[in-house]
């Protein structure tokens, strides 16, 4: 029934760090799918701010942790803790993944495949898209490693308070062979009604609502892409909903990242199905 990766002799715990931390579904998602196959598994978070990553890794290499996730803002910062890195980290500069080997710590990053596979469901043609893209950290790595495989992008427009990572990313798109720009948060408005896909990576809690892109400046045939997911409704998704856009939620790229995960973790078939309904409980999702 197993995978060879897994045994059951003990149990391993599992973890998500970052900060902030304490609205991280992770740990109900995660848990509700080793529940859900009866694994002696548990998941847990833990506070680390980027002052505290060095000491934090040791600790966890020293409690030999079978695995864990990485939030902000340590996803890049991490990189030079790992023994080892995936392809997808390599691609990605960036690291949300973390198995633990016979104390050789192995970085992955499955935000690529996270972010990509909601839109891949939609069948989405990238083909002459223009896209803006806010925020340059982690996340957006992970993002501009995902849009690097897909044909026909036009133009990828990089917008984030800090111009020196707005340039590393942009520089990390062109290597990619993307069509790169940076951009002035104040002009995103501007930017918005000339998009395809507007991405969203930068957090709920640093989204002035000045900020905010008005619906009348989103068109209802763009792709609007909010990867927060704490509300599920964020204020640009909410006003994407009224310009008629199409939408993305940033739950279905916390599911597909997580559920890739618990498949390295495991070496087992995610349950998704139990891990969706563990983020939303007797309500559903959205519509």
């Amino acid at each position: 029934m197993f995978g060879p990766k897994f045994m059951q002799s003990q149990v391993k715990t599992y973890c998500i760090i970052g900060d902030p931390i304490s609205s991280s579904l992770s740990p109900s998602m995660q848990n509700a799918a080793f529940n859900h196959l009866n694994l002696n598994c548990t998941y847990i978070a833990y506070k680390v701010s980027k002052d505290e990553l060095e000491d934090s890794i040791n600790s966890l290499r020293a409690i030999n942790i079978a695995g864990f996730n990485v939030t902000i803002p340590n996803k890049v910062e991490i990189i030079k803790y790992m023994n080892d890195l995936d392809q997808t980290a390599k691609k990605a500069n960036a690291v949300n993944t973390v198995i633990n080997v016979d104390g050789v710590f192995k970085g992955y990053n499955t935000d690529i495949y996270g972010f990509i596979e909601p839109l891949h469901r939609r069948k989405v043609n990238f083909d002459g898209m223009t896209i803006l893209l806010l925020g340059a950290g982690g996340a957006a790595h992970a993002i501009i490693a995902a849009l690097s495989e897909e044909k026909g992008i036009f133009k990828i427009m990089i917008s984030n308070r800090n111009h020196e990572r707005a340039n590393e990313l942009k520089k990390m798109g062109s290597t990619l062979g993307l069509e790169c720009e940076t951009a002035e948060l104040s002009n995103t408005s501007h930017l918005a009604s000339k998009s395809n896909l507007i991405i969203n990576t930068i957090p709920q809690e640093m989204n002035d609502k000045e900020n905010i892109i008005g619906y009348q400046h989103i068109s209802k045939d763009s792709i609007v892409y909010d990867i927060n997911y704490k509300p599920v409704i964020t204020d640009l998704i909410e006003n994407a909903r009224y310009a008629n856009a199409d939408v993305v939620y940033g739950y279905e790229m916390l599911l597909e990242q997580g559920a890739k995960a618990f498949e390295i973790w495991t070496g087992i078939n995610a349950p998704r199905d139990a891990m969706k309904k563990a983020l939303f409980g007797i309500f559903g999702e959205p519509r």
